[in-house]
């Protein structure tokens, strides 16, 4: 009788699920919960729960660092983007990740786990002082609740297609179960979850793939459909060149130059965006840091560099099969508006998982995709609202507003930053579902959150000359310069930007991302010259050329075999991915 209650309450759904599949949702649910439970018994103190005690080996922090990123921008906005403007979109991973992350764990790793710091906003106090601290640490705390809210709008959006249930409900219920597991076990429980929902994503979304491409004829037979799209819908939809072929990408940027949208792709994503994010983001650093030992700590996101790689394949390649085999993806590809989707405002390029999940995936195969989709979109939230409360708890209010209270006092902000940040990611959620595309509205918070960052932290990282009044300087104004730049853009705001520059779109953030660094860049240079730099002895472990060479490495990783060493790793991921964009 309750089978059959399930069945027909599905019917009147997005997903027509069975009781098998909610079966394997629950499953999933269930063992999300008993991680928490087991997690929390090894909560002693507040460094249990921030940072795992810095107990965890290179392959758990490794595939926890790499999951973490698995949430609403590579499952939805990946596949969004893929349905939206094909291979070009591969640039995210192969141009837009896999360097960052290699640099990371080659020269930066060693700084951050050398120095003991509990979070990047720490580091940079230690290097720029109390101006630049608050900045990264304020904006950075804001960035994540807004991220937060993305995962948390695409996780409703699953309950809502799954269930019916009105979008804010499942809202609720989603957040609700996020919250118990990270309440309960910290940065431990999140880790240990991420790594079993990788395995889950990519068990789930790899079939899609497949039977989507089954369903099509092969490789050859997706080709031929985008061609004969492109060719119906001129006006509308990009050539087909620009969708089966990565470089030059200009259906990705919207430049109407080819030699622009390469520089944009390899400047502003490839090197400002990309290691802006990559290096200096504390929801991936965190997860790093949590290693056992600076060995493990380098090559966390080094292995975490391997599958990331190969994710287009489970991700954009799903986004081309929906826009030329979903009807209702093909129509909004076509320029036209199609009432649904699982918002149920009308069907974007968002929904292209969801509809081709619905229209190619069997009863189980179905519950286990849904699985996939929910372990992301959770995994995402965990991430960012693990980074946040770390940094509310130490960066804010133990160095600014209550000093030297006892460590249980801080781990219970901690919990209760958890339960606050959950409640505002509702409301932020709101703001996600205004972009028909959800990769616009990320790339958008990247360039005011992470470029000027990047470019404050890279610059005092190599140039000891570099002073703590152009660290606040050159972040405040770095951030400024790229909102400036977004409302002058087409639709970063929505019906706020003005269009004055006549950009759009991914570019536009492009564009923005890469005035916020030159800004930073530039206006950093000139404060410096004009005020006093600290102290040579006060720049160790924090300014390369002022750190010994044995602060930055561990001893021990000689002994290893070349692949447990970090920088043969990394030479053998570079190599593949040079392969992977020279195939493409």
């Amino acid at each position: 009788m309750a089978a059959a209650h399930v069945v027909t309450l599905a019917s009147d759904t997005l997903i027509d699920a069975h009781a098998v599949d909610y079966l394997l949702i629950a499953i999933y649910f269930a063992f999300v919960i008993g991680i928490g439970v087991l997690a929390s018994r090894r909560v002693s103190d507040s460094v249990d729960f921030f940072l795992s005690g810095r107990s965890l080996p290179a392959w758990v922090t490794g595939l926890a660092f790499i999951s973490a990123n698995l949430g609403a921008v590579e499952i939805m906005g990946m596949s969004a983007n893929g349905a939206q403007f094909g291979l070009p979109s591969v640039h995210y991973f192969w141009i837009g990740a896999i360097p960052a992350m290699l640099f990371l764990g080659v020269v930066m790793m060693p700084f951050y786990y050398g120095s003991k710091v509990r979070s990047v906003p720490e580091f940079m106090r230690r290097r720029f002082g109390p101006g630049a601290h608050l900045v990264n640490a304020i904006s950075f705390a804001v960035a994540q609740l807004l991220i937060a809210g993305i995962n948390l709008y695409l996780l409703g959006s699953i309950v809502h297609a799954l269930l019916g249930w009105p979008l804010w409900i499942a809202l609720i219920v989603a957040a609700a179960i996020v919250l118990s597991y990270i309440t309960l076990g910290g940065l431990r429980a999140a880790i240990y979850n991420e790594v079993l929902q990788f395995f889950v994503i990519v068990a789930s979304l790899a079939p899609l793939t497949l039977l989507g491409l089954h369903r099509l004829g092969g490789w050859d037979g997706l080709t031929d459909k985008v061609k004969a799209a492109a060719d119906a819908n001129p006006k509308t939809v990009a050539p087909a060149a620009d969708q089966l072929n990565s470089w030059p990408g200009d259906a990705l940027t919207g430049f109407d130059s080819s030699f622009l949208s390469v520089i944009g792709i390899v400047f502003g994503l490839g090197f400002v965006l990309s290691f802006g994010y990559w290096t200096t983001n504390f929801v991936e650093v965190q997860r790093a840091m949590a290693s056992d030992s600076m060995a493990s700590a380098r090559k966390t996101p080094i292995i975490g560099s391997f599958p990331k790689m190969f994710i287009p394949f489970i991700t954009i390649v799903p986004g081309m099969i929906a826009a030329v085999l979903v009807s209702e993806i093909g129509k909004v590809k076509a320029g036209e508006s199609v009432p649904g989707g699982a918002s149920g405002d009308g069907v974007q390029f968002n929904d292209a998982l969801l509809y081709l999940m619905r229209d190619v995936l069997p009863n189980g195969l179905l519950g286990l995709a849904i699985t996939g989709l929910l372990a992301a979109f959770m995994a995402g939230m965990a991430a960012n609202i693990s980074a946040f409360n770390t940094v509310l708890s130490y960066d804010l209010i133990q160095t600014y507003i209550v000093k030297d209270r006892e460590d249980r006092w801080y781990l219970g902000i901690g919990r209760w930053a958890t339960v606050a940040a959950t409640v505002i990611a509702i409301f932020t959620a709101g703001l996600a579902s205004n972009f028909s595309n959800i990769m616009n509205y990320l790339q958008t918070l990247f360039g005011f959150f992470n470029a000027p960052l990047f470019a404050t932290f890279i610059l005092g990282m190599f140039w000891k000359r570099m002073t703590a009044a152009a660290g606040w300087v050159g972040l405040v104004a770095g951030t400024l310069s790229a909102v400036i730049v977004a409302f002058l853009s087409e639709d970063a705001f929505g019906s706020w930007s003005t269009g004055a520059l006549n950009l759009s779109g991914q570019g536009a953030s492009f564009v923005a991302a890469s005035t916020a660094f030159v800004v930073d860049i530039l206006l950093s240079v000139i404060v410096s010259l004009v005020t006093r730099p600290k102290p040579s002895e006060e720049l160790v472990g924090l300014v390369y050329s002022e750190t010994p060479r044995a602060n930055l490495i561990d001893e021990k990783e000689a002994t290893y075999p070349w692949y447990r060493r970090t920088v043969p790793l990394a030479a053998v991921s570079l190599v593949l991915v040079i392969i992977l964009n020279l195939l493409f």
